[in-house]
């Protein structure tokens, strides 16, 4: 049985007026783009959302703005962002009735939890919410690795219906593949843009890159060309998308990590004429012109201008 959600499901980014207000035209073109690149989902929400950053009026805003611009295109796989386990209850609920399709749920972060805990908190959710559930493995902003072996409990029990890894841990994302593979509509992602073609040919069921908000036809032909079995095609592909991750570098240290890839993307998507302006939400800093002449150059260099 194939799994229920696949291919290529990008994090929305969350365009921005120059004065730092939510650009719903701007975020309207960026579904658009999108949806027409061949996306199979979209991750509402998400760490390329800026999701940590936004209030809850932004959230609900964004959410409502990409339900209205998919008009049931895709799925929508929405990111119930929270600390501890009541409060993402209530955000996924409130989630759900804004149009999420399906939801994503990290380990509690702030609190300090252990597996026991984690697997509880994503039990409880699974109780209190009747819609399917993500998890999102993302050590790197939860401080917490969620243990292969929790994991496919999880999944074993109807719990998950899927993961979506970002945790750079490549051994036991393949363990966590081999573990689950048998079971029916299960789905792990790979979160990671320039390894795809790997994660593909060890049976993962697709990717969620932050870069496929710049280039969601490329993902979508790695994708095809995988499915298709057309491993050294779907070698070839990534490795234009490898050097197209390069924008990530053009601030060369000079802002924090977040800002530098977000930002890079979101300059790219301004260079591209798909959105407004490339501010990044308070305090992170947006990419300034030189950076955007080097993110100008890969992009043409790619053929993306």
């Amino acid at each position: 049985m194939p799994a229920t959600f696949h291919g290529v499901i990008p994090p929305v980014v969350t365009p921005r007026h120059a004065d730092g207000t939510l650009d719903t035209d701007s975020l309207k073109n960026v579904v658009k783009h999108l949806v027409d690149g061949g996306v199979t989902g979209l991750f509402v929400l998400g760490s390329s959302g800026e999701v940590p950053y936004m209030t809850d009026a932004e959230r609900e805003l964004a959410v409502r703005t990409i339900a209205e611009a998919n008009a049931g295109a895709v799925p929508l796989v929405v990111g119930a962002n929270e600390q501890t386990t009541h409060r993402v209850i209530d955000e996924a609920k409130k989630m759900v009735d804004l149009g999420a399709d399906a939801l994503v749920v990290t380990s509690m972060y702030y609190a300090i939890g252990d597996a026991a805990e984690t697997e509880t908190h994503f039990r409880a959710i699974h109780e209190a919410v009747a819609t399917p559930i993500f998890a999102y493995d993302v050590p790197v902003r939860t401080h917490f690795k969620l243990p292969a072996d929790v994991l496919v409990r999880l999944a074993k029990d109807g719990v998950i219906a899927g993961v979506k890894d970002s945790s750079g841990d490549d051994v036991t994302f393949r363990q966590l593949l081999l573990a689950t593979r048998g079971l029916p509509g299960f789905s792990v992602f790979t979160g990671h843009e320039v390894v795809v073609d790997g994660a593909l040919l060890g049976g993962a069921a697709g990717v969620v890159p932050g870069l496929g908000n710049v280039d969601p036809a490329g993902y979508r032909r790695l994708y095809d060309l995988a499915q298709a079995g057309d491993w050294a095609g779907a070698a070839a592909e990534q490795d234009r998308l490898a050097r197209l991750f390069e924008i990530v570098y053009a601030p060369g240290g000079r802002v924090s990590g977040g800002a530098s890839g977000l930002g890079a993307f979101k300059t790219a998507l301004q260079l591209m004429g798909i959105i407004e302006s490339n501010t990044m939400s308070v305090p992170m800093p947006s990419l300034n012109e030189a950076e955007a002449e080097t993110i100008r150059g890969i992009l043409v260099e790619t053929g993306l201008l």
